[in-house]
């Protein structure tokens, strides 16, 4: 039995920008909510707890967004790789709980690639794979490497790409 090596492929830097666009906008709603039962919570006169409680909870949110908005994204681009050859599909992710994906070719039922409208401003796309138990994400591909790279998984597992009429 032979050692795999390690993933190499590094996501695009674009992603960076990607996750903190998204990661804003999540942000501003959950802070909008927050703000909206801190103003209801006085409007109606709650109990006092319930008022503490959520304006901590926003406060914490708050905090929580320079690590989602400034410092994720940035790690996440940094350590996520993967890899194709034609017996497995290595995704490896993750800061301080890294988790390694090897999924064998054989097992691949599927594979998409996905693009929302903020990926499709920065010409990116995710590429899906489908095996029999599960489904996994290799996120924010150059459209070419996307495209070539789900057409090679297609053809290591044999799988037939439907044209659409």
């Amino acid at each position: 039995m032979s050692l795999l090596n390690e993933p190499i492929h590094p996501i695009a830097k674009d992603a960076i920008k990607v996750w903190r666009i998204s990661n804003t906008i999540s942000q501003i709603i959950i802070i909008l909510v927050g703000l909206g039962l801190i103003v209801s919570s006085i409007y109606f006169d709650w109990y006092r707890w319930i008022q503490i409680t959520l304006i901590i909870l926003l406060a914490v949110d708050i905090l929580m967004s320079i690590w989602d908005i400034f410092i994720e994204p940035t790690l996440l681009q940094k350590y996520w790789r993967y890899d194709v050859n034609n017996e497995y599909v290595q995704m490896k992710h993750g800061i301080f709980k890294v988790k390694h994906i090897i999924a064998p070719m054989t097992k691949v039922q599927y594979v998409n690639t996905e693009q929302g409208p903020i990926l499709r401003k920065y010409k990116l796309y995710t590429v899906e794979i489908g095996t029999m138990s599960s489904s996994f994400s290799i996120p924010a591909l150059p459209e070419q490497e996307a495209l070539r790279l789900r057409s090679q998984i297609a053809e290591y597992a044999k799988i037939k790409e439907v044209e659409n009429v």
